[in-house]
């Protein structure tokens, strides 16, 4: 019987009170600790003493573990090197679902009110001093990491490891990062990517989770005419099985135990797929792979992804672990001479990703399975959270 692949960490969250948000505030009723099903609530004004001729607008606000809103705010408009953006659709991401869930990811948990989403796309609509090169309606995609430039790890070239990373909807830091579920935001030019010819705003919106996947495949090194487990067939796992086909895996394997996300999983390319909930069939059970990604983030399912892995072979951890010391099988590593490698998040790959979206049309269409209007967020949340019914949920915010 193969170990379980897909889990949860438990994260305690706290709720915030008054927030700031860029240049303006948000002040805040938090009401008591609630069930899941009973943490979404009506929209609550904005007193803004310092913005008070901005209009306001519907964000995607979470106060803390179960307690998300669709508060009003306000945007501020944009400063030297910014564009203020109009977002179209945003896709619900596992980290979202985690801090509405737990009130936090791994060591990011919630001190504040903050806006959740990180995969939006949207159009321009307008342009702060100094910038140049850009234009009120072009559609853009935006990418949500914003690293220091300064730090070591900048410096040697590795932005997905900016020892100051700002990246949307992250609590990683004090005031958190605000998020992009929100009609209209304000981002830094440099953070803008055109779209190819062809791909519209709602697959654009799909270029980060794909290039989470497209940097985790980097760290693997060739895969071309290798075989390869992908263990979790969530949607970062798909996303992978789909890269893999493009750089032309001999055998993907997708191991989930959930039949749904296997079946997305063959729609993007897996040759193969194993539902670890059932028993194995014997010709599989002792079967070892070149390259492995471990997707799941589940602490007992390493021992299985490790047992899959060929003698001299490489295995990349994609799923997040909980934060603190795990037990892990470091003879085997060892003995077998095992390449186990980390890998967070992307950099170059955004726009590999979106190359890659316009060129192969039916790897969105593949891993989208719904899509809701943006008042409709609670049941767009609730949808997410069944893996067996639903792969990724997309947010049509400018709808």
């Amino acid at each position: 019987m193969r170990s379980p692949i897909f889990g949860l960490g438990n994260v305690n969250g706290i709720i915030g009170h008054t927030i700031p948000m860029g240049n303006y505030f948000i002040v805040i009723s938090i009401p008591p600790a609630r069930p899941i099903k009973d943490c979404f609530k009506s929209p609550i004004p904005v007193r803004d003493t310092n913005m008070t001729d901005l209009s306001t607008h519907d964000a995607l606000v979470i106060h803390g573990k179960g307690d998300l809103r669709m508060d009003r705010i306000a945007t501020p408009p944009p400063g030297p090197g910014e564009v203020r953006v109009r977002i179209a659709w945003g896709g619900i991401c596992g980290s979202d679902m985690h801090y509405l869930r737990h009130g936090g990811v791994g060591a990011s948990v919630l001190r504040e009110p903050m806006v959740l989403g990180h995969e939006v796309s949207g159009t321009v609509e307008a342009c702060g001093p100094d910038v140049h090169g850009w234009q009120a309606g072009e559609p853009v995609a935006i990418h949500p990491a914003k690293p220091c430039g300064t730090c070591p790890e900048c410096r040697r070239g590795l932005h997905n490891l900016c020892r100051n990373m700002r990246f949307f909807g992250s609590a990683a830091y004090l005031p958190h990062t605000q998020g992009g579920f929100r009609r209209t935001m304000t981002v830094a030019a440099s953070q803008l990517h055109r779209l190819p010819p062809g791909l519209d705003l709602r697959r654009a919106a799909l270029a980060e989770p794909f290039a989470v996947a497209l940097h985790a495949i980097a760290r693997a090194g060739s895969c071309a005419g290798k075989s390869v487990l992908v263990q979790g067939a969530g949607p970062i796992g798909a996303l992978i099985v789909a890269g893999l086909a493009v750089r032309g895996a001999a055998r993907i394997v997708a191991a989930d135990l959930h039949d749904f996300p296997l079946s997305v999983a063959r729609r993007l390319g897996a040759t193969e797929t194993w539902n670890t909930g059932a028993p194995a069939p014997d010709a599989s059970r002792d079967e070892e792979f070149d390259i492995v990604f471990e997707a799941t983030g589940v602490v007992a399912a390493l021992p299985f992804a490790i047992a899959h892995t060929r003698r001299g072979g490489v295995l990349v951890q994609v799923g997040m672990f909980p934060p603190g010391t795990i037990e892990v099988p470091m003879a085997q590593i060892i003995a077998r001479e095992l390449d186990l490698r980390g890998t967070f998040r992307f950099d170059a790959e955004f726009a590999e990703a979106l190359d890659l979206l316009a060129a192969h049309p039916q790897i969105a269409d593949g891993l989208v399975t719904h899509e809701f209007a943006f008042d409709a967020y609670a049941a767009a949340f609730d949808a997410s959270s069944n893996r067996q019914a639903a792969s990724k949920v997309m947010l049509e915010i400018g709808g």
